[in-house]
């Protein structure tokens, strides 16, 4: 038998390759075959994920600023004229966690400084991963981009003043961009990014209001330059609206954060192998697990081939929908009677994934 341990991260307690590992380490101790795959759906940790699993890239390292423009050191992938980069690497929630929220306020401006950075080192090709503390529609990520090409120029140049002034040369480069994320919203409405994400990230009801309103008028004035509109494109909500802005002003393509993620990995060539189990898994299963999360996407490919596959949680719900929709076993790895704040725990949870599967089952 052999096991292909495929785990999400179980987010606020381990990452994909800590919690990947731990499963790993504890099944070689007993013998069995293992191949170790983190994974991620693009938001954070994708980096550590893919720079685990992929061979012939090299980090990147750039200075930038996080979600309040703070300085910040940040990584990305690169290989010849590709780069992959995680926006959660700049502006992520784990940047700003022990902040007050300051959803207003927080900007996807380092994202912008991240991809010109790339694009100054000769990458023409970005994948970029949606996963931000911020609810700024991208404008952060378009005044970091213009302001960091300006410094590649060693000087101001008044000549670039306005977003309209850097399009010539960014027209120049023939960018390809391709975005990873799970969300499909769009950037306003009433399942646009500030009503449904912005709470997650600190808004309160006025807040939500009032950045509502400033999408609604970014995308106008952006429509009305363009003369095409894509704040209704699934996805366009993803990332506080950063997925909008890198759509309607670098013609980014949306793709599934998992899917793109296994394609990279060449994950469907793992799943040759006769009396292959897969086991999967992230911090919590439920219904929303069924809509597109990594887990999910991971069951897909294993029934196209007929392979076994295990969902792992710590907190499970509505086991029966997740049963009924092809995992051959969904197992809570915490153990009776612990409480949250134990199960939390990286040490924790490093054990009880560790028991979560024992070889011959």
């Amino acid at each position: 038998m052999k096991y292909i341990v495929a785990l999400d991260s179980f987010k606020g307690s381990l990452t994909s390759v800590e919690a990947c590992e731990a499963l790993a380490e504890s099944l070689r101790a007993k013998g069995r075959d293992v191949v170790c795959l983190p994974l991620t759906d693009g938001g954070d940790g994708m980096i550590d994920a893919l720079a685990y699993n992929l061979k012939g890239w090299e980090r990147e390292e750039c200075r930038c600023h996080d979600a309040l423009m703070r300085s910040c050191k940040a990584n990305y992938l690169r290989r010849d004229d590709c780069a992959i980069i995680e926006s959660a690497q700049a502006c992520g929630l784990l940047r700003v966690k022990d902040e007050e929220p300051r959803p207003l306020l927080a900007t996807s401006y380092g994202v912008g400084e991240m991809m010109m950075d790339a694009i100054y080192k000769g990458v023409r090709e970005l994948t970029i991963g949606l996963g931000t503390a911020t609810s700024d529609s991208g404008l952060g990520m378009l005044r970091g981009f213009k302001e960091a090409f300006l410094r590649t120029r060693g000087v101001f140049d008044p000549r670039f003043k306005t977003w309209q002034d850097v399009e010539p040369y960014l027209k120049s480069l023939n960018l390809r961009v391709t975005l990873a994320a799970d969300v499909t919203n769009p950037l306003t409405g009433p399942k646009g990014a500030a009503t449904v994400f912005a709470p997650q990230k600190g808004a309160s009801a006025d807040d939500v209001r009032i950045l509502e309103r400033k999408a609604l008028s970014f995308a106008s004035m952006s429509a009305h330059h363009f003369g095409f509109d894509k704040s209704q494109e699934p996805g366009a909500g993803a990332a506080g609206g950063l997925g909008y802005a890198l759509m309607q002003y670098f013609n980014g393509e949306m793709q599934s954060g998992a899917e793109l993620i296994l394609s990279l990995i060449h994950f469907d060539d793992y799943l040759k192998s006769d009396h292959c189990t897969v086991i999967t898994g992230e911090g919590r299963a439920d219904k929303q697990t069924l809509m597109g999360k990594l887990p999910y996407v991971v069951l897909q490919h294993c029934k196209r081939v007929g392979a076994t596959c295990i969902l792992l949680a710590g907190q499970i719900d509505d086991r029966t929908s997740l049963l009924e929709a092809g995992f051959d076993e969904v197992r809570s790895i915490n153990a009776p009677g612990e409480s949250l704040a134990e199960a939390m725990k990286p040490e924790t949870a490093k054990r009880n994934l560790s028991l979560a599967i024992e070889p011959g089952e």
